[in-house]
Parts: C-alpha cells; sequence; structure tokens
C-alpha cells in the first residue's frame, strides 16, 4: 500500500481492544522509527519513553483528562517530551553531536531568549509526532495523538527532571466497534483548493 493510500487509510482511534498484543518487531520498529525522526540543525531535543506496564500506564492514564479509557485499552503508550534542563542538555550536545550542530546550536541558544528557544525545541518534537502517526498506520497499527495530559503528574510517575513530557500517543488496534472508524465515520477534510496554493 502507498503512502497516500496508507493516510486514507488512518483514522485517530477512539476505543482499543484491550485484548490483542502489538509484536514486538513493530515496536521495535517504531522505536528506530522515531529515533530517525529529522530536526532543524538536527538537534533531536527529545525522549520518548515507550509504557506497556500495565501499572505505570494506569497512573499515567489517571492523569490524561478525557483520554483515561483510551490510554487503558491500548496496549502502547509513548510518551513524546522536549529538553527542559539546558544544562542537562548541554553536555548531550557536547558529547553526542557533530561539530557542526553543536555551533549552530550554541550559536541559537545565545541569541535566543530562553523561552523562545524551548518553543523551538518543542516544535521539532512535533515532527516526531506526525512521524509516529504516519509510522503506525504503515505498521498496521492505530493510533491516537493526546495533548491532553497533566504533563508535571507525568514527569512525577515517570522520575522525568531532565525532559518535559508535551503529548503522548496511544498505540494498539482500534476495536471493531470503534465510532470513529472509516468505514463508519467517513474522513473529513477541507478542500484541496481551499488549503493548497500552487504558485
Amino acid at each position: 500500500m502507498n503512502i497516500l493510500e496508507l493516510i486514507k487509510k488512518r483514522y485517530t482511534a477512539k476505543t482499543y481492544n484491550s485484548v490483542k498484543e502489538i509484536p514486538l518487531d513493530k515496536i521495535e520498529d517504531l522505536k528506530e522509527i522515531l529515533r530517525l525522526t529529522p530536526s532543524s540543525i538536527n538537534i533531536q531535543p527529545w525522549k520518548f519513553t515507550f509504557v506497556q506496564n500495565q501499572e505505570i500506564k494506569a497512573k499515567l492514564a489517571s492523569v490524561s483528562m478525557h483520554n483515561e479509557e483510551k490510554i487503558n485499552q491500548a496496549k502502547l503508550l509513548v510518551i513524546f517530551s522536549v529538553v527542559d534542563d539546558f544544562d542537562a542538555f548541554q553536555k548531550v550536545v557536547d558529547h553526542e553531536f557533530s561539530n557542526t550542530s553543536r555551533n549552530w546550536y550554541n550559536q541559537i541558544k545565545a541569541s535566543m531568549p530562553e523561552n523562545d528557544l524551548k518553543i523551538w525545541l518543542s516544535k521539532q518534537v512535533y515532527i516526531a509526532l506526525g512521524v509516529g502517526l504516519t509510522a503506525s498506520i504503515a505498521l498496521g497499527l492505530d493510533s491516537t495523538a493526546m495533548e491532553g495530559i497533566e504533563s508535571d503528574k507525568y514527569m512525577d510517575i515517570l522520575n522525568m527532571s531532565a525532559y518535559k513530557p508535551l503529548f503522548a500517543m496511544a498505540i494498539g488496534y482500534g476495536s471493531e466497534d470503534d465510532f470513529n472508524r472509516i468505514e463508519i465515520t467517513p474522513k473529513s477534510r477541507r478542500l484541496q483548493e481551499n488549503v493548497i496554493e500552487t504558485i
């Protein structure tokens, strides 16, 4: 199936099959796909936390606003976090990045207010979410992107300090009676001529 057909097929799962397990190889593929996500100047200011442990997932679900049921049903929850401790991240930049990326980042950091820097880095994580959503359907999995999480409580549950969760993605197999399946609720998008301009 080509990429266009996959995107046409993809939908946001509202309920999940809580029994059907995700094959391990698909989870490992998704980890590698997210690791390979592009970012501006290759800065990679993220951490992807894969949660399959039911007890931890339930704790996260309880601080996920209207997403609690989806998280409890889905077999996998991926948390997308952005760097929040710039001193800790500087060590990553200094030890793991190429000279070019390191120099670019240091110049940007020196010239940009911290709040603007945080916004710029957060935008990079949204790129990874798009990659993750597309990768999920390519792997034959259903997914739900969720900004509705209590970030500070996620940090406490996951014992995070250097990174701050921005959003999460539930992944699994949508239930057969999910009202949001394409065959039940057709995909609704604006007309191409209203959102695409060709010059």
